[in-house]
């Protein structure tokens, strides 16, 4: 049990490796010992592809996900047998099959997967009749696919027992991996706080921005992984720990990606003191504790915050004190209450941070209230169907796909049967491992398949040169297969030569597998050639030319994420599940824009003539949501009769110019000039005194001049963005219509 508590997350993170070791393995030593290497390959490739299936779920969840995947199989290569004999009919219905579970994805990350390794599962029926044709095997047709089925029920059982004794294991190790992405990605924040001259603080954004797509995939994955094993009832014991370290992890984030001021402006102000060193220091040590707290989870051991991160807020508090009574000059002044802001959003990190020693219900002892998650799986048949019909239109990535893959894989079969090549279907199963949604992922996995089959087979001819005996190659089978598993996720070109290495040393059992080396490698470099010509030339998914539609997004769920923090300066701080949800989703579509820009990065040039502008508009979107984040995570009801209403009114209009700059960059639109009540409110803003009514107290003082700096903050962003907008619509257009002059 000391091992499990101490290896439980390496052990989460190599469990589907293990899985495949037991059943590869023991499905293996059956054969050997039955002496029916002939039932070898079909098991070893059903295997694989019912793990190419598998998702993270709860025990009951992987049953019925396997249970679908097994109908599913069953369903493939019973349609491959019929339609094998018929090669017209056959390439037909396996394209068909391609676009219809390529739409399928869009229900969700499950049946995207099991989608995928139906399709994966046909090639293989494929080539087992393929096989079976070729050695004059009449009745072996239907044993083949029979046993592929068993492979894959197989590693099915294994994977649901797994689950079920091991339930939380998954969770605990997407925690360990949020908990050091997060740490990263604060320590990462610490470097924009350097009091430096010439940085490049435009620059450190993009970082940023990207380090914050990666925080958000973190915990996207820990929300599912967390759900999927909630039940009706409230949980307890180790689940309910690891609810209330994901809700923590919500908050540092949001307090993390906060920004109080222009950093440029910091700097320039602050230059000659130490008071940004102290403030960098206080977040390198929150992001320590992350990372530590990361290794407690790990453990399973309790954490222990300690005091060292106290103890720099306190001399924070005291630099800033010895600041204030300097006298300082105007706008100086203005600047170190930005600071004693971020001051405070760090003491409010730390306590989050604090929170996390407890050992049962953390986010609880922090006085949270709302403890629920938002389940964003399909409710039924009716919201499956109805999510894959609004993918079913050319504007969609995925209907794009799925129409570029049969394609591909129908030019595939007609190059086989022209050239008549001997072992030609590894064409379709090199063009379906290749062929990926965005360019730049099927280019890259265009060299990495190519060298990957190369590496395999010399490896593969070499293993079988100096281990003649059959023994000794089922157990380099096996551990290749268990290899490509640990390493397909990382390093691809490794992981393809280990899954070659593993048909090979699998073939040469009941064949010469030297007479299958060069087919494959020629067959590897058609498929491969075959899918990077389909992404460039069947309906190709040019990232810049939807670019507007994600910024236009981006800044829709900015709007509703401020539109929520508005409503909780009016009713005080409360961490609902419609405010955290708002939250989540501007977070989400500000990580889809960066991923969006880092694909369009690795198009080529003539596709994204405007790559300069989405970089700048990404950047400029990131520090928008930074400013919101300040905002959001210093909440609180504002009493005070005069100034509350003119800045309610600020960020009433600021959602509504948000939501129509999201709406018009959506339509590919110029966005329209201010309204009046957006400039009568931006004017009220700009008037608004630094004191106020007796009546506020200090902190309500301090949190009104925030909201106020804030604000204006957004209000420049928005102005940044508009013109950003403009500009890039206008050049977008203007590149658009030169060809129709032309």
């Amino acid at each position: 049990m000391n091992v499990l508590r101490r290896h439980g997350p390496a052990l989460a993170a190599q469990a589907q490796p293990l899985r495949v070791l037991l059943v590869l393995g023991g499905l293996m030593a059956l054969c050997r010992w039955q002496d029916w290497p002939t039932a070898a390959i079909p098991l070893a490739l059903g295997v694989i592809a019912s793990a190419l299936a598998e998702t993270d779920d709860s025990w009951r969840g992987r049953l019925r996900a396997t249970a679908t995947t097994l109908g599913c199989f069953a369903l493939m290569a019973s349609g491959v047998e019929w339609l094998f004999p018929h090669p017209l009919a056959y390439v037909a219905a396996f394209a068909l099959a391609a676009f219809g579970l390529t739409m399928l994805g869009a229900v969700g990350a499950r049946y995207k997967a099991i989608a995928y390794a139906t399709l994966i599962l046909g090639m293989y029926a494929t080539l087992s009749a393929e096989h079976a044709q070729a050695a004059g095997l009449a009745g072996w047709r239907w044993q083949e696919p029979a046993l592929l089925l068993a492979g894959a029920a197989a590693f099915g059982g294994v994977s649901v027992l797994w689950c079920a004794l091991f339930p939380v294991q998954p969770v605990q190790a997407l925690l360990v991996r949020l908990f050091q992405v997060l740490g990263a990605h604060v320590q990462y924040k610490a470097s924009l706080l350097e009091p430096l001259r010439d940085v490049d603080v435009q620059g450190r954004r993009l970082v940023l921005a990207r380090r914050n797509a990666a925080v958000v995939e973190a915990l996207n994955a820990t929300k599912e992984a967390l759900f999927s094993r909630l039940g009706r009832r409230a949980p307890s014991g180790r689940l309910a720990r690891y609810r209330g370290l994901y809700l923590i992890a919500q908050d540092v984030h949001e307090r993390a990606s906060s920004s109080h001021e222009q950093y440029e402006a910091l700097a320039r102000t602050f230059f000659h003191s130490d008071l940004l060193y102290r403030c960098q220091r206080v977040l390198n040590l929150q992001g320590e504790a992350c990372r530590r707290l990361a290794a407690s989870i790990a453990r399973r051991e309790p954490f222990v915050r300690g005091d060292a991160g106290v103890q720099a807020l306190a001399e924070l508090r005291s630099a800033i004190a010895h600041a204030r009574a300097q006298g300082l000059a105007p706008e100086a002044a203005a600047l170190l209450s930005s600071v004693e802001a971020l001051a405070r959003n760090l003491a409010q990190l730390e306590g989050q941070l604090a929170g996390a020693s407890h050992t049962a219900h953390p986010a609880a002892r922090l006085g949270r209230a709302d403890m629920s998650l938002f389940d964003r799986s399909p409710r039924g048949w009716r919201d499956a169907w109805a999510r894959v019909r609004r993918q079913c239109t050319p504007r969609s990535p995925l209907f794009r796909h799925g129409v570029r893959l049969g394609v591909a894989l129908a030019a595939g079969f007609g190059v086989m049967r022209l050239f008549h090549l001997p072992h030609g279907h590894w064409i379709l199963l090199t063009t379906l491992f290749v062929c990926q949604p965005s360019y730049g992922d099927t280019i890259a996995r265009m060299g990495q398949r190519i060298a990957g089959t190369a590496l395999g087979v010399v490896v593969g001819w070499a293993l079988v040169e100096l281990f003649p005996q059959p023994l000794a190659q089922t157990l380099f089978a096996v551990m290749a297969g268990v290899l490509f598993f640990a390493l397909r996720g990382t390093r691809y070109l490794l992981a393809t030569a280990c899954v070659t290495l593993l048909v090979l040393l699998s073939f040469h059992q009941v064949m010469d597998s030297a007479t299958l080396i060069v087919p494959r490698l020629i067959d590897t470099a058609i498929g491969s050639a075959i899918a990077g010509l389909a992404v460039l030339l069947v309906l190709p998914h040019w990232q810049a030319r939807r670019m507007h539609e994600v910024a236009g997004q981006a800044l829709h769920a900015q709007g509703a994420y401020l539109a929520e923090i508005a409503a909780q300066y009016r009713s005080g701080a409360n961490d609902t599940l419609a405010y955290r949800l708002a939250r989540r989703n501007a977070h989400n579509a500000d990580a889809a824009l960066a991923t969006a820009v880092n694909e369009m990065l690795r198009e080529p040039g003539f596709a994204r003539p405007q790559a300069g502008a989405a970089l700048r508009f990404l950047i400029q979107s990131h520090t928008l949501l930074n400013y919101l984040s300040a905002l959001g995570a210093h909440r609180m009801a504002l009493t005070d009769a005069v100034r509350g209403p003119v800045l309610q009114q600020a960020a009433a209009e600021a959602v509504a110019a948000l939501q129509a700059l999201g709406g018009a960059l959506a339509r590919g639109e110029p966005p329209a000039p201010p309204a009046a009540a957006a400039r009568a409110a931006r004017a009220a803003l700009s008037a608004m005194a630094d004191h106020g009514s007796g009546a506020a107290s200090e902190d309500e003082t301090a949190t009104l001049r925030l909201v106020r700096t804030q604000l204006a903050l957004v209000w420049l962003q928005i102005d940044a963005l508009a013109g950003h907008a403009a500009g890039w619509l206008a050049r977008r257009h203007a590149a658009t219509d030169e060809p129709a002059q032309a």
